[in-house]
């Protein structure tokens, strides 16, 4: 599953003022205010190579059927050069942008000119007008919720076109996927570096900046904490969900068509992958207002790491096993096919299910029961940066009292799921559960580290109360 966050806290209420002290040892719980060197050496070597191991994951499968060492025996043994591999690299063409010019303008429509009306018809849905949780600054945004809408018209229309209007070819995506990568790259760059001067020098809430002196760090990580433009168009929740994550379940449609074309039929572990993760793309905008309380919008600012990581690679690396089976047309057995399948189930229960507790539990301020119990909570309080005092609960109930962040061992076992659909033949496929292993792991200890600043005492009392970050007995 995607490396979508861990939902914060329960919605704070207000309460008395306290003094400047208090609020600077504990008010402001974002992203630091300070670089210490290993920080520093780690974004500037994000910044220099994540943008190439896209390119080399995409190129080996284009060049070398996938073979992620291809590349380096053919260079180490003077087979090839650098410069071979990039004059066979398709370059950006002008079809390529202005399919992606269309993308991504259509998807801005979807967003900021058509109101949510799922939520009126769709039982248990909740869209339209939300609010989200508490800024550092103590600021409470108001969000237009409809990615749920914006998703299911675009694969009607992606369906209609297929079957009625054929207006594009369904490969369309597959046919075009590294002028795509060009284009990818030159709109998350280009609004990373929008959203920094845009910062600096007209921010949408300047209580909410921060500024470390360092302009990787701030590059990358953001200086806005809810960068806007109008009223409704919010940087993080676009880019979050769309266009990155509506594409999701459009570029494995793509990958399944092309895979049908060169091999003339579907294979079973192809249609895994497309159901395992159009299940949590359809999650993820089933509950985009829980999003509203997750790291992603509640903690992290809006830097490069959010801009150009949602434009390029989470469409690119995210989508790495439905590409692996166009070239590699994978057919399971039943039993390894079920085996998948189940995995990836059982995953996706353990994330929906703790975190609907988590949610369930801010909803109702604690009244509710988790496991046919009430919920054991501990009461604590922070405090923001305009000096207000806020009162919340943490849970020890449920899923959050076996571990703090037991909701990723689900995102775990579905990773996992979709890399063993595709064999064991290359290894390509399984960079996905490394990467959501160690992104996950570091999404622990991040979070932790904000929430000990953030609650201090009180939340050494909710690690003495659930001592494992996320398998029991083992982290």
């Amino acid at each position: 599953m995607a490396a979508k966050s861990q939902p914060s806290v329960p919605k704070a209420k207000s309460g008395d003022s306290v003094t400047n002290d208090r609020t600077a040892s504990q008010g402001q719980w974002g992203r630091a205010w300070e670089v210490d060197w290993f920080s520093l050496g780690s974004i500037i070597f994000l910044l220099l190579c994540a943008p190439f191991i896209v390119y080399y994951f995409i190129m080996a499968c284009d060049q070398y059927s996938c073979a992620l060492t291809g590349p380096v025996v053919d260079i180490a043994t003077g087979r090839a050069r650098l410069s071979d591999i990039w004059a066979k690299t398709p370059p950006i063409t002008r079809k390529a942008a202005q399919l992606y010019t269309l993308w991504v303008t259509f998807q801005v429509l979807l967003y900021t000119s058509l109101p949510d009306f799922c939520h009126k018809f769709l039982p248990g849905y909740v869209g339209g007008i939300q609010e989200g949780a508490v800024t550092p600054a103590g600021v409470v945004n108001k969000y237009q919720i409809n990615g749920l809408q914006a998703w299911l018209l675009t694969h009607l229309l992606w369906f209609a076109n297929a079957h009625l209007l054929s207006w594009f070819s369904p490969t369309i995506i597959f046919d075009n996927w590294i002028p795509l990568l060009w284009c990818a790259n030159i709109l998350g760059y280009a609004v990373s570096t929008f959203a920094m001067v845009k910062g600096y020098f007209f921010p949408t809430s300047a209580r909410d900046c921060k500024f470390t002196g360092n302009f990787f760090y701030n590059y990358m990580m953001g200086v806005e904490f809810n960068p806007r433009i109008g009223k409704w168009f919010d940087f993080k929740l676009f880019f979050n969900g769309r266009p990155g994550i509506v594409a999701w379940t459009l570029i494995n449609l793509s990958f399944a068509a092309k895979q049908r074309e060169l091999h003339g039929h579907v294979t079973n572990a192809m249609v895994l992958v497309n159901v395992l993760q159009a299940i949590y793309v359809i999650d993820f905008f089933w509950n985009e207002t829980w999003y509203l309380k997750t790291i992603d919008i509640c903690h992290d600012h809006f830097g490069w790491y959010l801009g150009w990581g949602d434009c390029v690679w989470l469409p690119y690396l995210y989508t790495l096993q439905g590409l692996y089976l166009v070239y590699h047309p994978v057919q399971l057995s039943t039993l390894h096919a079920v085996g998948v399948l189940l995995l990836g189930l059982v995953g996706y229960y353990i994330f929906r299910v703790a975190n609907h507790q988590k949610d369930l539990f801010r909803r109702t301020d604690g009244r509710c029961l988790i496991w046919g119990k009430k919920p054991k909570v501990i009461e604590c309080s922070y405090t923001s940066a305009d000096g207000q005092r806020h009162h919340s609960k943490l849970l020890v109930s449920g899923f959050w009292g076996v571990a703090r962040h037991f909701n990723y061992v689900g995102d775990l076992m579905g990773s996992l799921a979709y890399c063993l659909a595709c064999g064991g033949g290359h290894l390509l496929p399984y960079f996905y559960i490394i990467y959501m292993a160690i992104l996950l792991t570091h999404r622990c200890l991040r979070d932790e580290h904000r929430c000990a600043s953030k609650y201090g005492r009180d939340w050494e009392r909710y690690t003495a109360a659930v001592p494992y970050r996320l398998l029991p007995g083992i982290f």
